[in-house]
C-alpha cells in the first residue's frame, strides 16, 4: 500500500516552472487522500486525491502543474488513478515555505 510520505516524496519531483523549488517544499500541497480502488477485486491498488494550491490565482502554469502531479502519481506502483483539486483556501503565503525552500530561494 502506498503511504502519504511516498506520495509527498514523489511530488518532490514536480516543480512550478517559474520557481526552482519543488511543490512540496513550496507548501503547495494541502492534503493527500488515499483510498482503496473500487472495483479492483483482490488487488492492492489505491486511488489518490491531492489538494494543491498555487502561489497566485493568476498562475499561468496551473494546468501544467496539475497534469504533472497527476502523471507523477499515476507512475507510483499501487496507484490506479490520481486526481488533482486546485484549492484557494487558505491562500498560499511565503510562510508555507519549508526551511529547504527558504535556503534555495535565499530567504534565510
Amino acid at each position: 500500500m502506498v503511504t502519504e510520505d511516498e506520495v509527498l516524496n514523489a511530488l518532490k519531483q514536480c516543480y512550478d516552472p517559474e520557481i526552482p523549488v519543488n511543490i512540496v517544499d513550496l507548501g503547495l500541497i494541502y492534503n493527500v487522500r488515499l483510498e482503496p480502488a473500487t472495483g479492483e477485486p483482490e488487488t492492492e491498488k489505491q486511488d489518490v486525491s491531492v489538494d494543491l494550491t498555487l502561489t497566485s490565482q493568476g498562475c499561468p502554469s496551473h494546468v501544467m502543474i496539475g497534469d504533472q502531479v497527476k502523471a507523477r502519481l499515476e507512475q507510483l506502483p499501487g496507484i490506479r488513478n490520481a486526481s488533482v483539486n486546485v484549492v484557494w483556501t487558505p491562500p498560499w503565503t511565503p510562510e508555507r515555505l519549508s526551511p529547504d525552500a527558504r535556503k534555495q530561494l535565499g530567504i534565510e
